[in-house]
C-alpha cells in the first residue's frame, strides 16, 4: 500500500484511525508491516504490499466464492487494452474524463483490470478490494501507480472512511450473499455528492441461464475441483469461439447479413463477446461455471438499491439485454 493512502483507512470495528507500523519499504510503497489500532487493539498484517484487514471467521459461501475468483483471476492474470473499453461501456453514461482528480473505490477489484484504468484516466488516488488472495494480482497488475492501492477485505464490512467521490462495483454484486446491502456498502463510503455506479447480471433476458445453466453451475461445476471446471469451459470454449467468428460476427457486422440477426440466439451478447480472442472467452466461459453464489436481477429489485438508499439522478440501462447498469449521485445534504 502507499503510504499516503492510511489517510483513508480506519479500524473496521470502531472507525478509529491505524497507527502504521513499516517493516519494509520500498520508495512510497509500504510492502510489510503492521495496521494498528490504539483504541480497540486490533491489529493487521501488510502483507506482499497488501494491507490484510479480514475477521477471524469469513461465512462459508463467501470464502467458496473468494477462493474461485482467486483461482480464475491467477489463471487469467493478463490485462489487455480491450479492457478500457469494456470498463466504459459498464460504467456508462460515466466518462473516462469524469475520473480526473477523483478519489475512486473498485468494490471487487479482482485482478485489478478497473483499478488499472481508474488510475490511467487521471484519479487521484484509487483504492480496489477485493475478499480473496487475487489481491495479490492486483497489486502487482497496478503497482507502477502511485495512486494505488489494493486492500484485503469484506465489502461488507470495509476499512474505510466515507471520502470516496466515486464508489463502482462490475460483476461483482450479484455474487454476495446479499447484493443490495454489498451495494449499500459502497453508497456508505461516498462523500456528499459522491457517485456510485454499478453493473449486474439482470433477470431479464436470461431465463435460459437461470433454468438450465443456473442448476448446472449451482449443484455440479461449482463444487467439482476447478481444475476439472476448467477444462470443462475449455471444451466449450472450443465450441463457442468458431461460432462467435463464424456466425455472429459477420451477420451483425456485414451489411448484407445484418437481416439475419434477429435469427440469432443470445445475438446482442454473443455478438459484444465475437471482437474478444479466444482466452479472453475462455475466461469468462470459466467465470459463469464455478462461481457458488450468482443472483441474476430484477431491474425492479436493481432500481429497489437506489431508492432505498436515498440516491438521486438515477440512470438505469438495459446492458446487451441481459445485464443491467445504473449510476446515481449521493444528495449533498443527505450526507451534512
Amino acid at each position: 500500500m502507499k503510504q499516503k493512502h492510511l489517510q483513508y483507512l480506519c479500524c473496521p470495528d470502531c472507525q478509529s484511525d491505524f497507527q502504521l507500523e513499516v517493516a519494509k519499504q520500498d520508495g512510497v510503497e509500504v510492502v510489510s508491516g503492521q495496521l494498528k489500532c490504539a483504541h480497540c487493539n486490533q491489529s493487521y498484517e501488510i502483507k506482499c504490499g497488501v494491507p490484510r484487514i479480514l475477521a477471524d471467521k469469513i461465512e462459508s459461501d463467501k470464502l467458496k466464492s473468494a477462493e474461485n475468483f482467486s483461482y480464475e483471476w491467477k489463471t487469467f492474470s493478463e490485462l489487455s487494452d480491450k479492457y478500457r473499453e469494456q470498463f466504459l461501456d459498464w460504467l456508462a453514461p460515466v466518462p473516462a474524463d469524469f475520473f480526473k482528480d477523483k478519489v475512486v473505490l473498485d468494490c471487487g477489484c479482482g485482478k485489478g483490470r478497473h483499478t488499472h484504468w481508474s488510475a490511467k484516466f487521471g484519479a487521484r488516488d484509487v483504492i480496489g478490494i477485493d475478499l480473496g488472495t487475487t489481491v495479490e494480482v492486483a497489486y502487482k497488475n497496478t503497482r507502477e501507480f502511485d495512486n494505488v492501492s489494493v486492500i484485503q477485505c469484506d465489502i461488507y464490512k470495509m476499512p474505510l472512511k466515507p471520502a470516496f467521490d466515486f464508489s463502482y462495483s462490475i460483476g461483482v454484486l450479484h455474487h454476495l450473499p446479499n447484493p443490495a446491502a454489498g451495494f449499500g456498502a459502497m453508497c456508505a463510503q461516498l462523500k456528499p455528492g459522491g457517485r456510485v455506479s454499478a453493473w449486474v447480471y439482470g433477470r431479464e433476458g436470461n431465463g435460459w441461464i437461470v433454468y438450465l445453466l443456473n442448476p448446472v453451475r449451482k449443484l455440479i461445476t461449482s463444487r467439482l475441483p476447478l481444475a476439472i471446471t476448467k477444462v470443462i469451459a475449455f471444451c466449450l470454449t472450443c465450441i463457442l469461439q468458431p461460432a462467435l467468428k463464424i456466425i455472429y460476427k459477420p451477420i451483425n457486422e456485414m451489411h448484407f447479413l445484418k437481416s439475419l440477426r434477429r435469427l440469432l440466439f443470445y445475438n446482442d451478447y454473443l455478438y459484444y463477446i465475437s471482437k474478444f480472442n479466444f482466452k479472453e472467452n475462455y475466461s469468462i466461459v470459466f467465470d459463469h461455471l464455478l462461481a457458488p453464489t450468482a443472483f441474476y436481477i430484477k431491474r425492479d429489485d436493481f432500481a429497489s438499491w437506489f431508492t432505498n438508499n436515498n440516491l438521486q439522478d438515477v440512470k438505469i440501462e438495459w446492458h446487451n439485454k441481459n445485464s443491467w447498469r445504473g449510476t446515481a449521485t449521493v444528495s449533498r445534504m443527505e450526507r451534512e
